[in-house]
């Protein structure tokens, strides 16, 4: 069952799609791409091997619009204002996002389990670092995980608080970095082409400096940074986490 909705977000300035797929389960927060929408995991076919888990009522998929994403690959958009935009992005989807999807799973503290890929992969790992009162999972798929490729000597706060890489190492003990350490991320990545798994070791490295539990996935030198790669892991990692009982 496909669920379509738009609204507008005051945050972000600016409407927002979201979409959910399936009727019952533990939800799964799919981000898109850089430049993806929320209909991206549907038309590159990630629905269709997601399909067994939904039908089984294992999970419940939600996506949104890749509004931060977009404002950091836009060659004309000011490094400090797609920070500025990370961060707003960050708090429509803890204070407006997450409530809907619990509202919908009619739960009012369930879990929800984070994904995507690429930069998708930077927001699920980011989410979880930020708000893990909320996300139990992350599962970030062929990670681009440090953004300073796009900020162009432009530092900023808004930059400092929305990079894991940059804020986890001051992070003191606090009831996040406690919460955070119940947590669990999986970093997995090809070997192939266009894929860089530097990235995933580096963000390995500063979870694991902090007690984070997290493990690196090597899928090998066959895997690209690729959709074929990411339909391989995605239901795999979902599977393996709702092989259980799927009730939130």
């Amino acid at each position: 069952m496909k669920l379509s909705v738009d609204w507008h977000s005051p945050r972000l300035r600016q409407t927002v799609q979201v979409r959910r797929w399936g009727h019952f389960g533990r939800p799964v927060l799919v981000f898109p791409t850089a430049g993806g929408d929320a209909e991206e995991i549907e038309r590159f076919l990630m629905l269709r091997v997601l399909d067994p888990l939904i039908q089984e009522g294992r999970i419940k998929v939600y996506s949104c619009d890749s509004v931060a994403g977009a404002a950091w690959v836009k060659g004309d958009t000011n490094p400090r204002h797609a920070a500025w935009v990370q961060n707003q992005f960050d708090g429509f989807i803890y204070h407006e996002l997450v409530p809907a999807i619990r509202a919908d799973c009619g739960h009012a503290d369930v879990d929800i389990i984070a994904a995507g890929a690429s930069i998708g992969a930077y927001n699920a790992v980011a989410s979880v670092c930020r708000h893990p009162d909320v996300f139990s999972h992350g599962l970030g798929l062929s990670g681009t995980y440090d953004l300073t490729r796009w900020i162009k000597g432009e530092w900023s706060a808004d930059f400092y608080f929305c990079s894991p890489l940059h804020y986890l190492p001051g992070l003191n003990d606090s009831a996040q970095l406690r919460r955070l350490r119940e947590r669990f991320i999986i970093l997995a990545t090809g070997e192939g082409r266009w894929e860089s798994p530097k990235e995933s070791w580096d963000m390995a490295r500063v979870l694991g400096d902090k007690g984070v539990p997290n493990r690196v996935d090597l899928w090998g030198k066959d895997r690209d940074h690729d959709w074929t790669t990411w339909r391989e892991m995605l239901p795999k990692y979902l599977g393996d986490l709702t092989a259980g009982d799927p009730r939130p």
